[in-house]
């Protein structure tokens, strides 16, 4: 990598949003460090990404683990090259009754979404607060503003990033340093699969395009907006109806969404 280019961490790049995040960073002129859990998909990842003529450095690391969160920042800072973006993008859910779930499922969507994002934004914004500016997005979701049945520690993780997030941005707000949400609805990525939520209703529902998530929120965080609810026009109508309505509708609401096996359920 060279200094002439500024420099952007992407985590949760092998696919998906952290995908399209990563490669329209590079085509805006960033050389990345780019970070998943799964090697050869990352490895593929960033081979792709390198077609837009920026280099890449691949960091295989599961930042469920503290240890290898650690490892992720210091090997995307080890050249000495301010981050001038950093995007904390990895996340995981699980679909399921919570009193059904297995404990272990439960705590990794918090190790993952919630600790992990603290970590990687505590080291970040102390670097980025030292030199007086530099650019992070959170992934949160539209699911931070209502209650999730049937996937409750997952919107859970959720608001707490949208409350971290918008905590940050009031700290920090004369330091040059900015934070943006970014608010996805449903997308079409692996989310779904991996949750074990193909039989639901929002499961088998039309998803909004990862590559209009990803250009929103880059033009967000650019605009240096707080936040931003992306993709299409019924998701943020939803994001709009959420605002309004009481949190016991919305937790019914989500319950149609979400209750395994939904999918065959009629609206």
């Amino acid at each position: 990598m060279t200094d002439a280019r500024p420099l952007a961490l992407v985590t949760g790049a092998s696919s998906g949003i952290g995908l399209e995040l990563a490669r329209q960073l590079a085509e805006r002129g960033y050389d990345l460090v780019v970070n998943a859990e799964d090697e050869s998909r990352l490895l593929e990842a960033a081979r792709e990404i390198r077609a837009a003529g920026t280099e890449v450095e691949a960091v295989a690391a599961d930042l469920r683990s503290p240890e290898q969160t650690d490892g992720l920042y210091a090997r995307a800072t080890a050249s000495g090259r301010p981050l001038d973006v950093v995007v904390l993008n990895a996340g995981v859910g699980q679909g399921g009754a919570f009193t059904g779930n297995d404990l272990a499922d439960e705590l990794e969507v918090i190790d993952l979404n919630v600790r992990s994002t603290v970590h990687l934004a505590k080291r970040a914004l102390r670097d980025m607060e030292a030199r007086g500016g530099g650019r992070v997005l959170v992934t949160s979701s539209i699911a931070a503003t209502m209650p999730g049945s049937f996937q409750a520690v997952y919107n859970a993780s959720k608001s707490f990033l949208q409350s971290f997030t918008e905590a940050l941005q009031n700290e920090l707000a004369d330091t040059g340093v900015t934070l943006t949400s970014l608010m996805p609805g449903p997308t079409e990525t692996d989310f779904f699969r991996r949750a074990g939520m193909e039989d639901t209703a929002v499961g088998r529902q039309d998803k909004d395009d990862a590559a209009q998530v990803a250009r929103q929120g880059l033009d967000a965080l650019f605009a240096g907006k707080d936040k931003v609810v992306a993709g299409s026009a019924k998701t943020k109508a939803q994001a709009l109806a959420n605002k309004v309505l009481p949190d016991s509708v919305k937790a019914r609401m989500h319950r149609r969404m979400a209750e395994p096996g939904s999918a065959g359920q009629d609206s």
